[in-house]
């Protein structure tokens, strides 16, 4: 059984799945496609990815995409470690809070609303890093709040579907320079996350090494 992804090794969507595919143990081909070469944007991935985008995982015979959804699929195929909860009130709670990310934060501050940003609308540089930051930060005032006694990790004793969006979140959040002293509970849980290999592994760092 081969599983392929396709994926950038700065992508927050990609770095999400990549972390689910490492929890999950499964092993998998990666094929790095440039987002700043507009590799994701020619025919062949047009074809797997209708909205030219990364992630896109191809297993089972089938082509997914979107990080969640590809999460949801990876839970669904391979129920250990459980991304969510059985329990219906902990499941919303993660859902919550992996969708705030996913949702809210990374939408408008990827990297085609910041080349807009930039180019359509004119904005300098600073202007498009002050918007970042932001989205960014209003993102955490709630999820900092939301994640007081969660434990060690957002999922509790073990890494959830929250935890694997946190943490390329906090990637990118440290490469726009954003000041984190306000969420001190966000900042232990990554660093606790980061301890883990499955986390380690998939870093942009690791990835960008190993290609």
């Amino acid at each position: 059984m081969t599983i392929r992804l396709f994926d950038y090794f700065r992508s927050s969507a990609s770095y999400r799945v990549r972390i689910g595919l490492n929890l999950k143990g499964a092993e998998y081909e990666r094929i790095d496609l440039s987002l700043l070469d507009g590799k994701h944007r020619e025919a062949d991935n047009l074809a797997r990815n209708p909205q030219g985008f990364v992630p896109t995982l191809e297993f089972d015979g089938h082509q997914l995409t979107q990080s969640l959804a590809i999460l949801d699929y990876l839970d669904a195929r391979f129920p250990e470690p459980p991304f969510v909860s059985k329990d219906p009130a902990r499941r919303s709670k993660t859902l919550a809070q992996a969708l705030l990310i996913a949702c809210d934060i990374h939408p408008i501050n990827n990297l085609r609303v910041l080349k807009y940003l930039k180019g359509e609308l004119g904005a300098s540089d600073e202007a498009r890093d002050d918007w970042y930051r932001h989205w960014v930060r209003e993102g955490f005032v709630a999820l900092e709040t939301m994640a007081e006694g969660s434990g060690r990790y957002l999922g509790g004793d073990a890494p959830d579907l929250a935890d694997i969006c946190l943490v390329p979140q906090m990637f990118n959040a440290r490469r726009f320079n954003l000041d984190l002293t306000p969420f001190p509970t966000l900042v232990r849980i990554d660093a606790a996350l980061q301890e883990l290999d499955a986390f380690a592994a998939a870093s942009p760092e690791r990835v960008s090494q190993s290609s």
